[in-house]
């Protein structure tokens, strides 16, 4: 794989469909990949289909900004965005109906910043979508007197709540995600839907239509959001007048709310008991009343099991709901069992009332091994269809019988990458000094070698490299690379203690763990010992700056990207610093300087680029300058190489061309300093 076969990674959305697909019954996926030629990243919506005994895709749309299908419970309808009004800034995804069995679509929505995910109504008569509605006069909308000016000449924005910006986004409280709801008669005759029934008191998210489509359920912050908080809860919405009612209190968080086919309510959520940071998501679930809010009774154990949280990936069946649990890289596809009872309130008089938590070896696994289940449709009990990653596709469509037990591939979207050549991954376990187990990869490069080495560790903490084909790490390969990938401590989908283990603690058993994986591999006769570069992003930006200044000896050069350097800066300049700087390294000035690379920057005698990006809200732009700085000043060979236009996913989503160059920097750098003999 090469820089510019990005272009391959074809990513499906959820499925939509209503009945099951192998009748001939619809089945749409929208499809996004970037593209090099118009520089941006595209996408349409196909139908697949079987045809002689194979599945087929057939477009739907033609895009190039299409994507997000739903299909109508009764079946008539299909809605999807579509980004309306061109390639420059007043193009926004609007939502588009249109029948089933084909024909012109409608735009149904007018909103200012477009709309996002949709949601039907029980009817299938309105559409539920949320929209960042901004304040008059900002963002390219016209002021109370109906002008407009351009964003240099807008007012002041007056701050006063930690929580006003989020990177990728922007700034959050002149435009609060607010509740939409569209009646699908009355806009594909009249005008579309500009308005949200939510006033701009509170942001909401992830709506889902109660069972007699009176109201929606939607996660907001705790209290309404009278004050900056990490925590949120579950408000009901009544669907005409947006009057807004507390329903579920969580433990923490609540996310992606479903009701189940006997009304309970789940959803994904933390317990903030344990903590802010590195808790695992479980699963919840209540039974609630007109009488006021109910708390929420957790139904998976939190020591144990920790789900993906995303759109589609919660989905109640009659006696169990299905899930995404993170598991050693993989996100398998697994079922929760629930019974009423075991689902009663935790506000019950009785506490004991409802089963105990279950572990991760009491949820059935229906699809499992090397994938990464994104999201997930249940059609009747027995057909679920998943979009999940592959060891060699960014992404494809299974159904998956529950019944006959059996996995159909409905789709080929990694076709392209196979056919440009990926190189083999290998499974790696170490051990650290102190007997703990270190889980993770090795993609080998052609050739016997011996092989120049660069070990790569992911951002987050609190991520998993996953089992997904990992673009970074077989362009790596395919240059000549021997590319080592893991998990240590702190990474999730190794339990609790795993992921909470570096708290107060950064660069220990981490590094610890980082280091393990890295001589489990080069005991191999074809990987060079002497030869080993380190890089990483994010929280592998931190990991790099760190090793490169306290682990000199152990590598030739060091490529640190979007990084923490300083905890200190980070704490007042990232979005998340308010709170994420104290969970991981505490609130003692001391503390934040001991576990900042940046305090031990003249302790680097390596090589070393500062990448970064200049919209990066959540590692700010400071913290590679002042680690690019303090290099330079202490006679270290230090680059800075800086992304116009871009944020802390540019490695990512972001513009086609500045990931190729990124590439291309990318291997310059290691040609230069670690190059393949």
């Amino acid at each position: 794989m090469h820089p510019s076969d990005i272009a391959h990674l074809v990513m499906p959305s959820r499925a939509a469909a209503v009945a099951d697909p192998r009748s001939g019954a619809p089945l749409l996926v929208g499809l996004t990949r970037p593209d090099l030629d118009a520089d941006e990243n595209v996408g349409h919506v196909v139908r697949l289909a079987a045809a002689d005994g194979r599945w087929t895709a057939t477009d739907w749309t033609h895009g190039p900004h299409d994507g997000a299908p739903s299909i109508s419970p009764d079946g008539r309808w299909v809605t999807f965005l579509r980004r309306v009004g061109g390639t420059g800034p007043d193009a926004h995804p609007q939502l588009v109906v249109m029948p089933t069995a084909g024909g012109e679509g409608r735009v149904v929505t007018a909103l200012p910043l477009g709309a996002e995910a949709p949601a039907w109504s029980p009817d299938s008569t309105r559409i539920a979508t949320t929209a960042r509605i901004p304040e008059p006069g900002r963002y390219g909308t016209p002021t109370a007197n109906g002008t407009a000016a351009d964003a240099s000449a807008e007012p002041p924005r007056h701050i006063t709540r930690l929580d006003y910006r989020q990177d990728g986004v922007g700034f959050l409280r002149d435009r609060l995600r607010r509740l939409v709801v569209v009646d699908v008669a009355a806009a594909l005759t009249g005008d579309p839907v500009d308005t949200a029934i939510t006033d701009d008191t509170t942001g909401v998210s992830d709506p889902t239509w109660t069972p007699d489509g009176t109201a929606l359920v939607v996660s907001a912050p705790r209290d309404a959001g009278a004050a900056e908080t990490t925590e949120s809860d579950l408000y009901r919405v009544d669907a005409v007048s947006g009057a807004i009612t507390l329903l579920v209190e969580s433990d923490g968080t609540a996310a992606a709310p479903q009701f189940g086919p006997d009304g309970t309510l789940f959803f994904l959520g933390t317990d903030r008991t344990q903590g802010i940071v590195a808790v695992p998501t479980g699963l919840y679930a209540a039974r609630t009343t007109d009488d006021g809010p109910v708390r929420a009774r957790r139904l998976t154990d939190h020591r144990t099991v920790d789900l993906e949280v995303g759109p589609g990936l919660l989905v109640p069946r009659s006696g169990d709901v299905l899930v995404g649990v993170l598991h050693r890289g993989a996100v398998e596809l697994r079922a929760v069992p629930w019974t009423t009872d075991a689902t009663a309130s935790a506000a019950d008089d009785d506490a004991s009332t409802g089963a105990e938590p279950l572990p991760l070896d009491a949820l059935p696994v229906l699809h499992g091994g090397e994938v990464v289940v994104r999201a997930i449709t249940a059609i009747g009990e027995d057909v679920v269809i998943a979009t999940v990653g592959l060891p060699d596709s960014a992404g494809e469509v299974v159904l998956i019988d529950t019944a006959a037990g059996s996995v159909e591939t409905l789709s080929d979207l990694g076709a392209g990458l196979r056919a440009v050549g990926l190189r083999p991954v290998e499974e790696l376990v170490g051990t650290a000094p102190d007997g703990h187990e270190v889980h993770g990869w090795l993609v080998l490069p052609e050739g016997e070698g011996p092989h120049p080495v660069l070990r790569v560790v992911h951002g987050g903490p609190f991520a998993q490299q996953d089992r997904a084909v990992f673009d970074e790490a077989q362009i790596y390969a395919a240059a000549g690379y021997a590319v080592v990938l893991g998990n240590p401590r702190g990474s999730a989908g190794y339990g609790f203690d795993h992921g909470q283990a570096i708290i107060g603690r950064l660069g220990t058993v981490d590094v610890d763990d980082v280091l393990a994986l890295l001589d489990v591999a080069l005991e191999r006769d074809d990987l060079d010992a002497s030869r080993v570069g380190i890089m990483g992003g994010s929280y592998g930006g931190f990991m790099t700056s760190w090793i490169a200044a306290r682990e000199p000896e152990r590598f030739t050069a060091a490529w640190s990207e979007r990084a923490v350097n300083a905890w200190d800066s980070f704490a007042g300049s990232s979005d998340i610093g308010w709170f994420f700087a104290e969970a991981y390294v505490g609130a003692d000035p001391e503390d934040q300087r001991r576990q900042s690379p940046l305090t031990y920057a003249a302790d680097v005698t390596m090589p070393f680029m500062v990448a970064h990006s200049e919209q990066d809200w959540r590692c700010p732009l400071e913290q590679g300058q002042r680690q690019f700085v303090a290099l330079r000043r202490a006679g270290v060979e230090a680059e800075f190489l800086l992304f116009p236009g871009e944020g802390h996913e540019l490695s990512r989503s972001g513009r086609p061309s500045h990931r190729v160059q990124r590439f291309d920097h990318v291997l310059r750098w290691w040609n230069t300093h670690l190059p393949v003999v």
